[in-house]
C-alpha cells in the first residue's frame, strides 16, 4: 500500500491566504495541513508517499516525498493531478489524499482495510459541519446517495433537497490497480477538455455508469475539516487538536 497526495493547485478561493504558498502549507495547531496528512498515513504503517506537485512545487520538496509533477496545474483539476502518479496507480494499491484536509489516522486506516477495489470514506453527520461554513448547506453540497449494501448509487449532482445528501465525501479514496485500470479506459475516451476540467466525483460517477466496479462507501466520525474559502479559517479551531 502506497499513498499519494494531491497538491498541484493553487486554492485560489483562499485568496490572500494561497498568494505566496500552497494550500496545504496553511497551519492547524502548529503545523501546516500536509504535515497532519504525511503523520496520519505513517502512523498505520504506509511509508511511501508520493505528492503530485504543481503550484509553488519548491516549497513542498522540504517533505522529502516521492514526486510527480503536474506542468500543467494552472489548466486541470484533479483528476487530470491524480493521472500523474499513474507509475503508482497501475501497480499499487494507494490510498489517494486531498492536500486541504485535515482528518484522523483512523479514516487511512479504514480505507487501508477495505478490500473494496475502490472505497472512499464519508461523513454521514455532514450537516453538522456545513452548517457552520454555509448559511445554507444546499450551495455547496453535492448529492450522494447509497446503496443498501453501502456502495455509492450517486455523487457530484447538484442537490435540490438535503434528503438527497445521506454523507459528505470527504477527498480521501483507495484505489486499486483492478480499478485504475477501468479509470484509464474512462479517461482515454475524453478529449483534452474534458480531461482537463474532470472533476474526481465526476469520474466516480462515470465509474458508477460506466463499470461493473462498486465503490465501497465508509463511514468516518471523527474530527474532519477542509479548507476551501477563507471563511473556514473561522470555522476551524486552529489552537486544539
Amino acid at each position: 500500500m502506497k499513498a499519494i497526495i494531491l497538491a498541484a493547485g493553487r486554492g485560489k478561493r483562499m485568496k490572500k491566504h494561497t498568494s505566496t504558498k500552497p494550500k496545504c502549507l496553511i497551519e492547524y495547531n502548529g503545523k501546516p495541513l500536509i504535515k497532519w496528512q504525511i503523520e496520519a498515513i505513517k502512523k498505520i504503517g504506509i511509508n511511501e508517499i508520493g505528492i503530485v506537485t504543481g503550484y509553488s512545487r519548491e516549497m513542498l520538496s522540504r517533505f522529502g516525498l516521492f514526486e510527480f509533477h503536474n506542468s500543467n496545474w494552472e489548466k486541470t483539476n484533479m483528476v487530470y493531478s491524480l493521472n500523474c502518479s499513474k507509475e503508482w496507480l497501475m501497480n499499487d494499491s494507494c490510498i489517494v489524499s486531498y492536500s486541504d484536509i485535515f482528518y484522523k489516522s483512523s479514516a487511512i486506516s479504514l480505507l487501508e482495510k477495505s478490500k473494496a477495489e475502490i472505497a472512499i470514506t464519508y461523513d454521514p453527520n455532514w450537516q453538522y459541519l456545513w452548517k457552520q461554513r454555509f448559511e445554507n448547506p444546499l450551495d455547496d453540497a453535492e448529492t450522494f446517495r447509497l446503496k443498501p449494501d453501502n456502495t455509492l448509487a450517486e455523487i457530484g449532482n447538484k442537490p435540490l433537497t438535503i434528503e438527497e445528501i445521506e454523507g459528505q465525501y470527504m477527498g480521501l479514496l483507495k484505489f486499486t490497480p483492478k480499478s485504475w485500470h477501468y479509470v484509464t479506459k474512462i479517461i482515454s475516451k475524453l478529449n483534452d477538455f474534458e480531461l482537463h476540467t474532470l472533476e474526481m466525483t465526476e469520474m466516480l460517477q462515470k465509474i458508477i455508469d460506466s463499470t461493473n466496479i462498486e465503490i465501497s462507501a465508509i463511514s468516518y466520525k471523527e474530527k474532519w475539516f477542509e479548507l476551501d474559502h477563507p471563511s473556514d479559517l473561522g470555522q476551524v479551531d486552529l489552537t486544539n487538536n
